[in-house]
């Protein structure tokens, strides 16, 4: 039986669902004002594994992950380009979602924005006001924390831990430190949106607490996120959501570890922050996913050259004994067990084997470095077997292979591939046109603009010659209306 680590009781449980059969996850998102970095990239592989192997035991999961479009971050650096912030933000949540495609990662099946959800906050909001949990101060809405008794349970502070390290800032109206904003009145350059209160925009915490439970209900199954979460965001959540509707939030908090580069913490003051872009320019899709499963979703992971290269050495492995098995595996996996010789029975026995200690493994809270030892196991054992039995049963090596395949999944591994841009070709035909552009991507989203632009002024020669130029690139594009998609060939 699954069990995992639920940080609200700093203990493992087992895992049973609302609902049979289903499972409710919701696991918090970016805030979309800059690239993805390998933090990011961290967290999402490991709930992305916990995803995958909720589905292998064969359950249905709702995968919830939001995109915060609205925060001061945004408006920040929107205000610095000089753009509108919700564009700037729309911007940077393209780029993150296709980063977190060219990992591997699967989407999620709900991606909602928060400036999609205004009226549903500031009903959430009304409903905490008429509880008596929250107060108006001149346009600004905030959560008393002293009225929520449970505040800490998540976090494991207690109010004298949590008084100590609040403070007002400049501008803010609230009545005790603590207290934290649900909604905040208009400042001059940033967006706004009509409230009760007068205008203004949602406050960080109840955003995520509006779109998990309007999309999974209340209570759901799994909150997910980074641990530097845990306080004061989710915290926060559990409080203005159990005040709200009277009832728990969630049954299942599960928090990933951080990640350091070369035993560091990520910071910009180190200049240490690696970007997904970067991090895919140097290392293989496949090595970084290895890299991340490699430690526990839990414990801290250290990002360093040394690492990836024994995660490339890793992935090569495994990727031997896939086309070995594949070279000798017929089209059917349907073997008689009766016609396999002591040789291939035992072999049999090594898969049946390697599929139960996989799944002891993940049982126990996901433990994807345990997971990678059997696979490891598994592929000692099917290394050996090859070489001892010079004509294997096909079907056997099949039913073999299929498993294996199944198993690494789970993973992340033994995908197949997105195929990679290639950056250098497409550099010299943006030259070639006068492009100018930091980005691949971005390179050619400029030359089919030119080709638009070619088509709508009837040069077809050219719409054709920078179509063909693409083409040889590797880039191959297709006309659907008056868009252009492209993709790599």
């Amino acid at each position: 039986m699954l069990k995992v680590y639920n940080t609200l009781t700093r203990k493992k449980e087992p895992f049973v669902t609302m609902e049979e059969g289903i499972v409710k996850m919701y696991v918090c998102g970016m805030t979309t004002y800059s690239d993805a970095h390998i933090g990011h990239a961290r967290t999402y592989v490991a709930f992305d594994i916990m995803r995958r192997y909720l589905e292998y035991k064969g359950y249905e999961v709702l995968y919830v992950q939001n995109i915060t479009d609205i925060d001061d971050k945004i408006i920040k650096a929107a205000n610095a380009a000089k753009m509108d912030a919700l564009e700037y933000s729309a911007m940077y949540a393209k780029k993150c979602l296709e980063d977190m495609e060219n990992l591997g990662i699967k989407a999620a099946n709900i991606y909602p924005k928060a400036s999609e959800h205004i009226n549903d906050m500031i009903e959430l909001t009304k409903k905490l006001i008429d509880r008596g949990y929250a107060y108006v101060a001149d346009g600004d809405v905030y959560f008393s924390v002293e009225k929520f008794e449970d505040y800490g349970k998540l976090s494991k502070q207690d109010m004298k831990q949590i008084k100590a390290g609040a403070r007002i800032e400049p501008g803010e109206k609230k009545r005790k430190p603590e207290d934290f904003a649900l909604w905040k009145a208009a400042k001059p350059g940033e967006p706004k949106w009509q409230s009760p209160w007068g205008d203004g925009r949602p406050g960080w915490h109840i955003e995520c607490s509006t779109m998990s439970t309007k999309y999974l209900g209340i209570p759901f199954d799994i909150h997910g996120g980074g641990q530097d979460l845990i306080f004061p965001h989710h915290e926060n959540e559990i409080a203005q959501s159990e005040a709200a509707y009277g009832r728990r939030f969630v049954n299942y908090w599960l928090h990933s570890g951080m990640l350091k580069v070369r035993g560091e913490k990520m910071s910009k003051s180190l200049g240490n922050i690696i970007n997904i872009r970067d991090a895919l320019q140097q290392w293989d899709a496949e090595a970084l996913r290895f890299f991340f499963a490699s430690y526990h979703y839990r414990s801290p992971a250290d990002y360093s050259e040394e690492a990836l290269k024994n995660a490339e050495n890793a992935v090569k492995r495994l990727r031997v004994a896939k086309e070995k098995l594949e070279e000798l595996a017929g089209k059917d996996a349907k073997f008689d067990k009766r016609k396999l010789d002591e040789k291939e029975k035992e072999y049999l026995e090594a898969v049946e084997i390697f599929k139960r200690k996989f799944e002891e493994a993940m049982d126990d809270d996901f433990n994807t470095p345990k997971a990678i030892e059997v696979i490891f196991d598994f592929v000692r054992k099917t290394n050996k077997f090859l070489m001892e039995k010079e004509k294997p049963d096909e079907k056997l090596c099949r039913y073999a292979l299929n498993e294996y395949i199944k198993i690494a999944n789970v993973l992340t591994l033994l995908q197949e591939e997105k195929k990679k841009l290639n950056e250098e070709a497409i550099k010299k035909l943006a030259e070639e046109y006068g492009v100018k552009a930091d980005k691949a991507e971005d390179a050619i989203e400029k030359l089919l603009a030119i080709r638009r632009k070619a088509r709508e002024e009837k040069n077809y020669k050219l719409a054709d010659e920078i179509r063909d130029k693409l083409r040889q690139a590797g880039i191959e594009i297709e006309d659907v209306g008056k868009e252009t998609k492209w993709r790599v060939a």
